[in-house]
């Protein structure tokens, strides 16, 4: 069915706006991570630094451990992603192949599942973690990550085994082959795009995560990123703009490389499942 030309133009100014709607926020992160305080403090503000500087990287690296932070965060975003997809491919497999009520119902579950509110599940988590003596540590913090990761790994990797004809997995048994054979040099190959896929969105969903990190890690050296981005707020609620701006720029920078590489395939995996061969 054919658009008219009014109805496109108006497609495509709210495409305009919504895009301008969602860089606002990272464009004005760069715009201040490079100002100097004297433009930081300027009546009239200016999108382009007048006389940029990296003065506000340097002192955001010279009053926080940055560094450890940002390694705190990538161990624990890979662990996460990484044991959340050991867990989910053959989950998934299961929860895809076969048709029963049991796997009807953990569908179910996952699904309402990811209506729970950060707040319903921190005080049985931390009961939990404290009685595995986890708490204050980068292993409980992951484990915290892969339960939460869990339900929509899943759901992607559930999407992507529905994809894969059946008639494959027949063909190879017919061939002699067995089980175990059959899933490691058939189905295996053809999931391995959406176990990426789901590997980077779970990479990337515990690399931004701070509620858990913020209750779970006391110690300085052990916190993550995105909480040590709060302690360039003062006790008053002052933040320190410039160093501030220039930290949370870095740390910015690999959910939205990482989100540009995996944006078709995460789109894929949720539309796969819902259409049948």
């Amino acid at each position: 069915m054919r658009t008219s030309r009014p109805a496109r133009l108006g497609q495509y100014t709210a495409l305009l706006a919504y895009l301008v709607f969602l860089a606002f926020p990272f464009l004005w992160l760069l715009s201040t991570a490079f100002k100097p305080p004297r433009e930081l403090g300027s009546l009239h503000r200016t999108w382009i630094p007048e006389d940029p500087t990296l003065g506000n990287f340097r002192q955001a690296f010279d009053e926080q451990p940055l560094l450890q932070a940002a390694l705190n965060s990538l161990l624990a975003a890979l662990a996460a992603a990484v044991v959340a997809v050991l867990i989910a491919t053959p989950m998934a497999y299961v929860v895809a192949r076969r048709r029963t009520r049991l796997a009807k119902a953990v569908t179910g579950w996952v699904v309402v599942s990811q209506a729970f509110p950060f707040v319903l599940l921190i005080i049985p988590l931390f009961l939990v973690l404290k009685n595995l003596r986890l708490i204050n540590s980068v292993p409980g913090l992951v484990l915290v990550y892969v339960v939460w990761a869990l339900p929509f790994a899943l759901w992607m990797l559930a999407g992507y085994v529905r994809a894969v004809p059946p008639e494959l997995e027949e063909a190879a048994a017919v061939d002699g082959a067995g089980r175990v054979r059959t899933l490691v040099s058939v189905t295996a190959p053809l999931l391995a795009p959406g176990i990426v896929a789901t590997a980077l969105f779970a990479f990337i969903t515990a690399w931004n995560e701070f509620f858990f990190a913020l209750v779970l890690l006391k110690t300085p050296e052990k916190q993550t990123l995105p909480v040590v981005l709060t302690h360039f707020i003062g006790a008053e609620g002052v933040a320190d703009l410039g160093p501030l701006a220039a930290a949370a720029f870095l740390a910015t920078l690999p959910s939205l490389v990482v989100f540009a590489l995996i944006q078709r395939r995460i789109t894929g995996g949720m539309l796969t499942g819902a259409v049948k061969s």
